[in-house]
């Protein structure tokens, strides 16, 4: 299997044909997994902590219509997976098993749009350090898994910065933070420039705007991470914007 960073958006984007359909299509074109292993944005906890099976699903947003709250998304037993992500991790940085989180919007909602017969098991790691370095080594070690037939996926969005947003439409011209933000990522993925990357607080213009804090963007480094060699420009899938935030979205082999 390949690995993925997608940008997850909101639950509107359950709403927009555009993207949706763009997510849709990116998963047909995949090999079908067996189990996804899913690290979002929305869940930072250290030490490493796996998704709790037939937990109900986090709703962790807010002022969005009703009906976005009352959404679903079941999936098949991922126990066999958290006993083998688990058994992967050395001796010195032990897995905690959460006894009830479910999975956050930035797993179920795209989920939802890719693989949305709910048949295939899905666990979700924590975000354990926003450290490029050490999210590099989390994913090199998550690698043997693509083998077993794996779908490893980064949960973040390539800007997200939105406390500096003034145009709320989901068609909102980029702001020139966001789009140098943007354009800088897309040539260092091109070239496989991990260095530079991870070097984004000083490298990367648009900082902090495109990013007051890093969850959305670190994901990443766990993606890069388990791909074959990180330094080998990967395929981005999908690029533009979506109310003004990069939606730029990568596959790694």
């Amino acid at each position: 299997m390949p690995a993925l960073y997608i940008g997850h958006g909101a639950p509107p984007l359950l709403d927009d044909p555009l993207w949706s359909g763009q997510l849709a299509s990116w998963a047909q074109d995949l090999p079908r997994p067996t189990a996804i292993l899913i690290v979002s944005a929305h869940w930072e906890s250290a030490p490493v902590t796996l998704s709790a099976n037939g937990a109900p699903l986090v709703y962790d947003f807010g002022g969005f219509a009703p009906r976005y709250y009352q959404m679903t998304y079941e999936t098949p037993d991922a126990t066999a997976l958290a006993q083998r992500v688990a058994a992967m991790m050395p001796a010195t940085e032990p897995v905690h098993q959460h006894a009830g989180r479910g999975l956050d919007h930035g797993a179920w909602v795209p989920l939802k749009i890719m693989y949305p017969d709910g048949d295939i098991p899905v666990l979700q790691m924590s975000l354990p350090t926003s450290d490029p370095t050490r999210l590099l080594e989390l994913g090199k070690r998550l690698r043997p898994l693509r083998d077993e037939g794996v779908l490893i996926i980064g949960s973040g969005f390539l800007t997200h910065g939105l406390p500096f947003l003034t145009d709320w439409r989901l068609d909102a011209a980029a702001p020139g933070w966001s789009k140098d933000f943007d354009a800088w990522a897309a040539d260092a993925l091109s070239r496989g420039d991990v260095d530079a990357l991870a070097n984004y607080r000083a490298e990367a213009p648009g900082m902090p705007y495109s990013h007051p804090t890093v969850e959305h963007y670190t994901p990443l480094f766990v993606t890069l991470g388990a791909s074959t060699d990180p330094e080998t420009p990967g395929e981005q899938v999908i690029d533009g914007f979506w109310m003004g935030l990069s939606k730029r979205s990568l596959q790694v082999a």
